[in-house]
């Protein structure tokens, strides 16, 4: 069954083709501001399943991990889609559970850069949590 999702106004949708493969919240700096001072929520799917239309606009940076990380949002609404990971290549894409049409598909099962987050976040008392990002994939 193909998953469908998209921005705020509508300018970008896309369909994936392929279960999620987990989720998680990521309390890295960069993800706390893209998310305005929260966590990004993120399902985690083949990158090769989704299929993005509409205005979308792309930057690319080194992320905390030292990966050269492209970040993909609606260029109308602003309203951000994913995250890849370039290099390393091969690992899964991170869309953003709001943006999925049902955010209930995958719930997060993990914290990510939990030592970035502000001691007021809102983090599951049983929820496991890596102080930074996950292992290198094998």
């Amino acid at each position: 069954m193909p998953h469908p999702g998209g921005c705020l106004c509508g300018a970008v949708r896309y369909t994936i083709d392929a279960e999620p493969v987990g989720a998680r919240m990521c309390w890295c700096r960069d993800c706390q501001r893209i998310a305005s001072g929260s966590a990004t929520v993120n399902v985690l799917f083949p990158e090769q399943a989704v299929a993005i239309t509409g205005d979308l606009g792309k930057f690319t940076m080194i992320a905390d991990s030292g990966n050269t990380v492209e970040r993909g949002f609606c260029r109308v609404c602003g309203a951000q889609i994913y995250s890849r990971t370039v290099v390393p290549a091969g690992l899964p894409m991170r869309v953003r559970a709001g943006t999925l049409d049902d955010p209930e598909l995958c719930p997060p099962t993990a914290v990510i850069w939990s030592d970035s987050a502000p001691s007021w976040a809102p983090i599951p008392a049983d929820m496991p949590r890596l102080p930074k990002g996950p292992p290198p994939a094998s």
